[in-house]
């Protein structure tokens, strides 16, 4: 069954193996427990919707494992754990397994696991005694599958400021910051015409955030999760479209839609946001947690960005939500250049709340090669800045939730 039909009706279930041939038989007992409302899906497929967040998150999870797997236990180790992570049910499905391997993937955390050929009645007393257990708990369970997540845009007071490369490198950040909890990230690029997040990460544009854009109404849950790409299995991208599309393609009212949709989906969502003002654009500023704003130490980013505040108060927007960063800062040592920092920021108005370094060749070499800064260069100053600010950020989020409830 083709990963992208799986997606044109609610799934209950998913039989995720290697080779799912090898597990023909499993076929008869999910048709009983599940009719038509379960799927088959390849190790790599399935970690690549759970990724990109494709999955509803009540999904039950039925991971098969063979002998021939245990030459190469870490894609399903990976998958077993981001399952786990999402928390998703998780049942081992064990085909001529050793009890070694099988031990360490039920240290995972796996729910339960039974034998293949499986006995009689063996998959329905194992959901039966996990909704005995479910039941038993069902705040705890509600409390995993809620989500509200925190917006945070970024926006360049010019061109070349190095927006996206901030906004790639902190949604990587908090990403990998969050991958042992369970907190889920996603990357936006809502430059429909030239965003450079697909460039900035190696990956395909696709045709469906194309026919999410042009087609507006379709915009919902499932529609959503087919637009967004997995990074890694630990970031949920969705890029600019294959195409050049008029930044008013969509409205303020999709625009809402299309964060509301995210948040219930995710913990942090970090948005690229185009140079360019359109009648959405407010929308994106009112949502957001923190709204980031990139300049530099010239005339352009100091012109622009006095017009850009004159919009913000005709227009009685919550200015105070914006912090200011300044990219390719002077240098510690570099007394002249702090003076012409705070002369900037004073002649502004404002208070430039971060620094960044200048991250120099070493940016522009991992741009192209398609990788964030922690992989391509770990030890600069650049990333260890904006590592700083990830951890801030979760910090915080996880504090504020927790004060909340307690």
């Amino acid at each position: 069954m083709a990963l992208l039909k799986l997606m044109d009706r609610k799934m209950d279930a998913f039989a995720v193996a290697s080779n799912p041939a090898s597990f023909e038989l499993l076929s008869g007992e999910l048709q009983g427990l599940f009719g038509q409302n379960w799927g088959n899906v390849t190790v790599a497929a399935a970690g690549e919707m759970l990724g990109r967040g494709s999955m509803a998150g009540d999904e039950t999870l039925i991971v098969c494992v063979e002998a021939a797997d245990e030459q190469n236990l870490e894609p399903i180790d990976s998958f077993v754990r981001a399952a786990k992570k999402g928390g998703y049910i998780v049942i081992l499905i064990a085909k001529d397994v050793s009890p070694t391997a099988l031990h360490h993937l039920l240290q995972l955390g796996a729910d339960d696991f039974a034998p293949y050929p499986l006995p009689d009645n063996a998959l329905s007393n194992i959901f039966n005694r996990l909704r005995d257990k479910q039941d038993a708990a069902p705040t705890e369970l509600a409390r995993k599958k809620s989500r509200s997540g925190v917006i945070l845009p970024v926006y360049g007071a010019a061109g070349g400021v190095g927006a996206s490369t901030f906004a790639v490198n902190l949604a990587w950040e908090m990403a990998i910051a969050t991958r042992k909890d369970d907190m889920r990230v996603a990357l936006i690029d809502l430059d429909f015409q030239f965003g450079s997040v697909a460039t900035l990460l190696d990956m395909p544009r696709r045709d469906t955030v194309f026919e999410l854009l042009t087609e507006p109404e379709t915009l919902a849950g499932d529609t959503l999760a087919q637009a967004m790409t997995s990074y890694k299995s630990v970031l949920a991208v969705m890029t600019s479209p294959p195409e050049v599309l008029p930044l008013d393609i969509v409205n303020a009212e999709y625009i809402e839609k299309l964060l509301r949709l995210l948040q219930q989906r995710y913990d942090f969502i970090i948005v690229d946001l185009p140079k360019a003002l359109t009648d959405w654009s407010a929308s994106v500023l009112t949502n957001a947690e923190t709204y980031f704003s990139l300049l530099e130490l010239d005339m352009r980013s100091a012109q622009n960005l006095m017009r850009y505040l004159r919009v913000l108060r005709g227009e009685e927007l919550p200015g105070e939500k914006i912090q200011y960063i300044l990219n390719r800062a002077p240098g510690f040592a570099d007394l002249n250049g702090k003076t012409r920092v705070g002369r900037f920021s004073e002649s502004l108005g404002i208070e430039i709340n971060i620094l960044l370094p200048d991250g120099g060749k070493a940016v522009t070499q991992a741009g192209d090669q398609g990788e964030p800064l922690a992989n391509a260069a770990a030890k600069i100053p650049l990333r260890k800045e904006i590592k700083k600010i990830a951890g801030t950020l979760v910090d915080l989020t996880v504090e504020a939730r927790a004060a909340v409830v307690d």
